[in-house]
């Protein structure tokens, strides 16, 4: 009950709040009577205040409204594949009691593999999903470019007028603005001297992969005014569309001042067979390796450098080990790495890489030599070299590929022919099942291939089967939501029993075992029906044709 005196006059705000601070036993705002009822009139007062000071505003003058967002010319999404894209959006990771993941496909990590689908057919995204887009942008790294690829140039609008999405603009150089192409000189020139070092990275990286002449020319004229973190990175650009061409450029930063350029530009020069760099590199290489014959075997002998002169620094060979490494391994493992493969043949006797990589090496010298030419196969590309390495995948472990390690061996099967690759890992978990097999799985294209499939479905039967532990196999069944085409999705219906469990199982596997596959299944039948609502979408010339996301 408000006890003030309604002719006296109302307190001013600022009075209210001392009396608030200090309590009306202390003080009590004018035309309020002190005592118990003290309180409750301070709070009627400042009630009545807020509302007075509230219309007595007078209106300010309106802020001036955003501009437009620009228009997004790309068709829009279909009608079914927008009610799929907020059904996505709102996923959670299916989880049952107790950790268990359950049976219901895991939404959230079907969206990067839909995002993917729906750019490749070129569609715009709905208005009213742009902003639950960005949040899960802002959440996930990996969801990044292809979200905002999809989101196209009314999220970077959004982004502006929100800080937590500023992200987009950051990851979209020039905020969304077009970059201009190796024709637009004026531009070129401006953005490449004023712009940001983001913008300045995609403009050098967009014209390299248009006009690869001049993003060296544009890079060569501020060179020497770089920063050296910024020459790395502008340097590394060169990779893309890399030619002979380059070689004069790259010759010139093997002089330059910081270390990690120097070795970035022995790399790109090495990655070119016919350089002179790659000349004298086959040179000290080929001086370290010789065939024995003197034995009942030809062997490999290995004499590796004494010594890190001056040259071989300049040529990008790092003089200091790292620890653990003997310095002379350490130079020749360099040496091998930067040097042609085309010159083995020649120089060991007229074998070819599968007869030299089964050469016995004298002096526990096969490790080094094999890994070394594992980094040149990767470097230069060299399938017949990654066959010879990668051995057969029956017997990795047989001869001199059993030098190679699972990563080496993800790195050479990048190297083959998109069928070859599939087929080899196939063999491998036929051979050897899947615990060694998953870091090999990650370099297999998307959808896998029948037989890669049918090999994973038949080795995660055969785990289940001897009552193997199922959450070990989590990562694998995981991959194979995500990765196997959908067609083998009726293969999966005998595996959906709970199986019984021999007496060594782990307790509860079979139930595990059955509920993975569950999920599996309903996976890839939804992945299905997501490519469907998505509609057919035509190959560029000379695309295979694309599988389910």
């Amino acid at each position: 009950m408000n006890t003030a005196d309604p002719s006296s006059p109302a307190p001013l705000w600022e009075e209210l709040v001392g009396a608030a601070l200090l309590g009306t036993d202390r003080r009590t705002p004018a035309g309020t009577a002190p005592g118990r009822t003290a309180p409750a009139a301070l709070l009627d007062a400042a009630a009545a205040e807020t509302v007075r000071r509230r219309a007595g505003l007078r209106p300010g003058p309106a802020a001036p409204l955003p501009e437009p967002a620009a228009e997004d010319p790309r068709p829009a999404l279909p009608a079914a594949a927008a009610r799929r894209l907020h059904l996505l959006l709102a996923g959670r990771p299916g989880a049952g009691g107790g950790g268990r993941r359950g049976t219901a496909p895991d939404l959230m990590e079907l969206l990067p593999q839909w995002l993917t689908a729906v750019n490749a057919r070129g569609f715009a995204a709905p208005a009213e999903s742009l902003p639950a887009l960005l949040e899960a942008a802002r959440g996930r790294t990996d969801l990044r470019l292809a979200a905002l690829e999809f989101a196209g140039p009314r999220a970077l609008w959004l982004a502006r007028l929100n800080p937590d999405w500023r992200f987009a603009l950051r990851a979209t150089p020039g905020g969304g603005g077009t970059l201009p192409g190796p024709a637009d000189t004026r531009r070129v020139e401006a953005l490449w001297r004023e712009g940001l070092f983001a913008e300045r990275v995609a403009l050098l990286a967009s014209i390299r992969f248009r006009d690869a002449d001049a993003a060296r020319e544009l890079l060569a004229a501020t060179w020497p005014t770089e920063r050296a973190e910024d020459r790395l990175m502008f340097l590394d650009s060169l990779r893309t569309g890399l030619n002979a061409r380059d070689e004069p450029f790259l010759e010139q930063a093997l002089a330059d001042r910081s270390r990690n350029v120097r070795a970035t530009a022995a790399e790109l020069l090495s990655a070119l067979p016919d350089s002179a760099l790659a000349a004298r590199m086959a040179v000290r290489a080929g001086a370290c390796v010789a065939v024995d014959h003197t034995g009942d075997t030809p062997t490999l002998l290995v004499e590796a450098p004494h010594e890190c002169d001056a040259g071989m620094e300049r040529d990008g060979v790092s003089a200091k080990a790292p620890p653990g490494r003997g310095e002379r391994s350490w130079w020749f493992g360099q040496l091998v790495e930067a040097a042609p493969l085309a010159i083995w043949p020649a120089r060991l006797g007229g074998r070819g890489p599968e007869r030299i990589v089964a050469l016995p090496v004298a002096d526990d010298w096969l490790g080094e030599l094999h890994a070394a030419w594992c980094r040149a196969a990767v470097r230069q590309r060299d399938a017949d070299w990654s066959r010879a390495l990668l051995g057969p995948p029956s017997a990795p472990g047989a001869g001199g590929p059993g030098a190679v390690s699972l990563a080496e061996r993800a790195k050479l099967l990048g190297t083959l022919p998109v069928a070859e690759r599939a087929e080899w890992v196939a063999g491998f978990i036929a051979a050897h099942g899947l615990s060694e097999a998953f870091q090999l799985l990650g370099v297999c294209a998307v959808p896998w291939a029948t037989p890669l499939g049918r090999s994973v479905v038949d080795a995660l039967n055969i785990a289940r089967d001897a009552g193997s532990y199922p959450w070990s196999f989590s990562g694998v069944m995981g991959l194979a939501e995500r990765c196997l085409d959908p067609a083998e999705a009726n293969r999966l219906d005998a595996l959906l029993a709970v199986p019984d469990e021999p007496e060594d199982a782990s307790p509860g596997a079979g139930g595990y075992w059955a509920e993975a596959f569950q999920r599996l299944g309903r996976t890839l039948r939804l992945r299905a029906v997501m490519t469907e609502e998505l509609g057919p979408r035509e190959p560029a010339a000379g695309e295979p044709e694309e599988g389910p996301p």
